[in-house]
């Protein structure tokens, strides 16, 4: 396995593991935090008529299954969007994500409700995901989908799929997913292997860690916003 540049941050008394597959983790709690899986929307799509290419599910979970394996994790919480709508779960894809299911029993899965859950409906039963409106509290975090300050805790949230351009030598520039923090509120890059991106506006004291393939890492300088 490639070694991958995790970044350690303190937020809200907790400690935030910043990875390159674009989640957080949580050590003293074992827990995954993971914004816009958008589970199902290549195959949404494609009922629309839309040719979009396939396997983008099986690529998340594959994903997701790495992420727990290397890192231990007991709980995973999704910060919002975990399906993109009510067509997600085609026969197909229910299975996919069934057999990934039963690969991860012992794991436990927590839903913080997003837009796109609101009219998904909440997972089937049989997937064993406790769903809950935001902001839900753990250990002085408030996990949200929608970036909003929360009252009695840091916010982490997804929604806004945040990327910051990055310009090389030969002044070309490249969009890379990133973490956002402010003040009061933190931002995770979508998780989903077919989510698009939204450039962001960097404040003054804001901070922004870019997601590189391999590594995530600080931007000291103001990005460009395109």
């Amino acid at each position: 396995m490639n070694a991958v540049a995790t970044v350690t941050l303190q937020v809200g008394g907790n400690t935030l593991m910043l990875l390159p597959e674009k989640a957080i983790f949580l050590p003293e709690c074992d827990t995954l935090l993971i914004a816009d899986a958008h589970i199902g929307k290549a195959t949404s799509f494609r009922q629309l008529g839309v040719p979009v290419p396939a396997g983008t599910t099986g690529e998340t979970l594959s994903v997701l299954t790495r992420l727990i394996h290397r890192l231990d994790a007991k709980r995973v919480v999704f910060l919002g969007d975990l399906l993109h709508s009510a067509r997600s779960l085609a026969p197909d894809t229910l299975t996919a994500v069934l057999r990934w299911r039963e690969l991860h029993s012992a794991v436990e899965l927590t839903l913080v409700r997003g837009n796109h859950d609101d009219r998904a409906g909440d997972p089937p039963a049989m997937l064993d995901i406790q769903p809950f409106d935001e902001p839900l509290m753990l250990r002085g975090l408030a996990l949200n989908h929608h970036p909003r300050p929360a009252a009695g805790g840091y916010a982490l949230a997804g929604h806004l799929h945040p990327c910051v351009s990055i310009g090389g030598r030969a002044h070309d520039w490249h969009r890379l997913p990133c973490f956002w923090f402010s003040e009061r509120v933190g931002v995770l890059p979508a998780f989903g292997a077919f989510t698009g991106m939204q450039a962001i506006r960097v404040r003054h004291g804001e901070r922004v860690f870019a997601v590189a393939p391999d590594r995530v890492f600080e931007l000291q300088a103001k990005p460009k916003s395109a």
